[in-house]
């Protein structure tokens, strides 16, 4: 995949990405980076009163300049979703 950018065209090389599948996410972060962690809720029932078990899979470390431009591009991609597909609730699961 190219993307065109100021700088010329981005070559993207997917030889060796991985794909993962996540429904939970955190973030935290300090003044040098922003961490962002990955992973699956694996609680099937809630009701039991048991805590919630989440595998997690993946940690992405990114500078606050990278954080920033994935909250542009994400911010984005979600409005022209829900412009297609109505409003999401950051409060479903």
């Amino acid at each position: 995949m190219n993307e065109g950018t100021s700088a010329g065209t981005v070559d993207w090389n997917d030889d060796d990405m991985a794909t993962n599948f996540a429904n939970v996410v955190n973030i935290q972060g300090t003044r040098e980076q922003i961490e962002l962690f990955f992973g699956t809720n694996r609680t099937w029932n809630l009701g039991d009163g048991s805590n919630v078990r989440v595998d997690l899979t993946n940690r992405m470390i990114l500078t606050p300049h990278a954080a920033k431009r994935l909250n542009s591009i994400l911010t984005g991609v979600l409005r022209e979703y829900e412009t297609r597909h109505g409003p999401l609730s950051a409060d479903e699961p």
